[in-house]
């Protein structure tokens, strides 16, 4: 089942490209952050993982088993910056978790196989 996009792919990468150039701006930063989730969640079509972004978004992704009750037993949390960071490949998985910079439980929740994302 192919992923529904509710943020346009133009719109998406034009929100990340003024993100890297610095641009803060709530609304660029909730776009790209929107954009890129939906982009792990394309590339990697699955329930096995919920990644949560607040207070932009969240999105499962990554083949697996797909829970349906409840706290989901692989949840990846983090919060917008760090997102963007490990999305476009500035940050390290290994060195976003050793900063503390994202929560992760669950046998599944290593996005470093994912990560960076193709998104331009």
């Amino acid at each position: 089942m192919a992923v529904r996009r509710r943020i346009d792919p133009t719109a998406g990468r034009a929100a990340v490209e003024e993100w890297m150039r610095g641009v803060g701006d709530r609304t660029v930063v909730a776009t790209a952050v929107r954009y890129l989730l939906e982009q792990l969640a394309t590339d990697h079509e699955g329930n096995a993982v919920e990644v949560r972004v607040p207070p932009f978004g969240a999105t499962q992704a990554v083949p697996g088993p797909r829970h349906t009750r409840g706290t989901p037993p692989n949840v990846v949390e983090m919060d917008p910056e760090t997102w963007l960071c490990l999305a476009t490949g500035s940050l390290s998985w290994a060195d976003a978790l050793a900063a503390a910079r994202v929560a992760a439980s669950g046998t599944r929740a290593d996005l470093s196989p994912y990560l960076p994302l193709p998104w331009s």
